[in-house]
């Protein structure tokens, strides 16, 4: 029998886990109200399939550059650039399979075993699962309601102040799973300190695009040294395609080709085609429309769940989540999420994957679903409570 690696042993990923069981029960005729995952049920932008059922037949659809097409790396710097103001070149972009390869990549490229990361709790888990993979010592900055849900510089000072200063913070705004957007004036602080302390910067900007009233700024409109994370995957509604990006320093361009040519060779080619035409105007106006059937599922909840009598959330005002304090059900929210999908059909993210130390109090909700399923769900939840 072989045995298992060290690095290996990480906690799993309980929303996969979660969309497993789904796929399961969709196998056996059940039916199931998915809010468990950030997945758009809208599906690609119609000018992205049609570009990809032309190069099916016209292009060989072989090896990209390692660091992506040129076209789609253009793409996502004239996007970045118009949309924030910020002068960004396709030389700094590298094209990744979907963001989980950039940030894999860019810890690969950004530390050494036993480097200090500083992350939120709640936060996304596959961070803590790559960074305990690769050695990392994690720092968590525990965030609420009072910082709604965000770091802040002052958390690092404090750190700094204990002995404790971070090699590299992470930022995830708007926040998973809370859907929280951090406050400009804060992002820039943080930005600042990380110049500041030869700390590097990694701001993950996967659910740009989707905002409820609340503006959102990209970490390099405050420092050229961030690292940007982006996706298809989110606004662009292409989960399964698997592409994703970074924008870097230009010292980190070299370092990170040559990783990713070994990793991964390159993103997918028949994505990367979908991904140029994503970027259309065609293509952007249909995208918006999604935004709004999420602004649908996320007023739903907000009416309905206080009437459940759960009233404590994570107001969201960007992204894809809603963050939910279920301790007047439970202390095992994971227990809670399977009952759930059991009893009722209704799928939820289990807190615990996302914060080690509260998130048994916690379960996080998805916007994905159209409102009438939405409301469906509350119907259920409400009928389980009573009962």
């Amino acid at each position: 029998m072989l045995n298992p690696s060290l690095r290996s042993q990480v906690e799993p990923f309980r929303v996969m886990q979660m969309l497993d069981i789904i796929h399961q029960r969709s196998r056996e005729g059940k039916d199931t109200i998915m809010l468990c995952a950030g997945q758009p049920s809208t599906g690609a932008p119609r000018p992205a399939l049609e570009a990809v059922s032309e190069a099916l037949f016209d292009e060989p659809l072989g090896y990209t550059e390692v660091v992506g097409d040129a076209r789609l790396r253009e793409a996502v710097a004239d996007w970045h650039s118009n949309t924030y103001g910020v002068d960004t070149s396709p030389g700094q972009v590298i094209i990744t399979t979907g963001s989980s390869g950039a940030f894999s990549n860019a810890f690969l490229a950004l530390l050494d075993h036993g480097d200090r990361v500083a992350i939120t709790a709640p936060g996304y888990p596959a961070y803590r699962n790559i960074l305990a993979s690769l050695g990392a010592e994690i720092t968590y900055l525990k965030v609420g309601a009072e910082t709604r849900f965000q770091a802040t510089a002052t958390m690092l000072e404090e750190l700094a102040e204990k002995g404790e200063k971070p090699k590299l913070v992470i930022v995830t705004s708007p926040g998973n799973p809370t859907g929280t957007i951090i406050d400009p004036a804060e992002l820039e602080r943080i930005a600042r300190w990380c110049e500041d302390n030869g700390c590097a910067l990694i701001s993950d900007e996967d659910y740009h695009g989707i905002s409820f009233g609340r503006p959102t700024v990209t970490a390099r409109q405050f420092s050229d040294d961030a690292i940007v994370v982006g996706t298809l995957s989110k606004y662009f509604s292409m989960t399964g395609w698997r592409v994703g990006w970074m924008i870097v320093p230009e010292n980190l361009v070299e370092p990170l080709t040559n990783l990713q040519a070994s990793l991964s060779l390159c993103a997918p080619a028949v994505s990367q085609v979908a991904g140029v035409a994503a970027f259309g105007e065609a293509s952007i106006s249909e995208l918006n429309d999604h935004v709004e059937r999420y602004r649908e599922a996320r007023a739903v909840l907000l009416e309905e769940l206080p009437k459940l009598g759960l009233d404590t959330y994570a107001d969201p005002d960007g992204g894809l989540y809603l963050w939910l304090n279920v301790e007047k059900l439970t202390d095992d929210s994971e227990e809670l999420a399977h009952r759930w999908v059991e009893e009722i059909g209704v799928a939820v993210a289990p807190g615990i994957d996302f914060d080690p130390f509260e998130g048994h109090k916690w379960v996080r909700l998805s916007l994905c679903t159209p409102a009438d399923e939405t409301r469906e769900a509350c119907r259920r939840i409400a009928s389980w409570i009573s009962r």
